[in-house]
């Protein structure tokens, strides 16, 4: 295969630093701060969850909101 291709799978490293992608592609040079790089990675998977969390309570709140106000007109309609 030809350096001037990107694998599919280099695309996320390409499109973060193609300095970084050419230079483990081309002088197979790896990153010396991958400790670093693994807590970066941690902190956005935590936070990715954390953000899924927040998205499904406003979600059920919402859903709750709206349930509330069905059973506030509701009673309203029969007095």
């Amino acid at each position: 295969m030809s350096d001037e291709w990107i694998r599919a799978s280099e695309i996320p490293n390409y499109v973060f630093c193609r300095r970084a992608w050419w230079l483990k592609r081309t002088r197979q040079i790896q990153p010396e701060n991958v400790r670093e790089l693994k807590q970066g990675s941690k902190h956005h998977e935590d936070h990715g969850r954390v953000v899924h969390q927040v998205q499904l309570l406003k979600r059920t709140a919402v859903v709750l909101f709206v349930l509330v106000l069905a059973l506030a007109a509701y009673r309203f309609l029969l007095l």
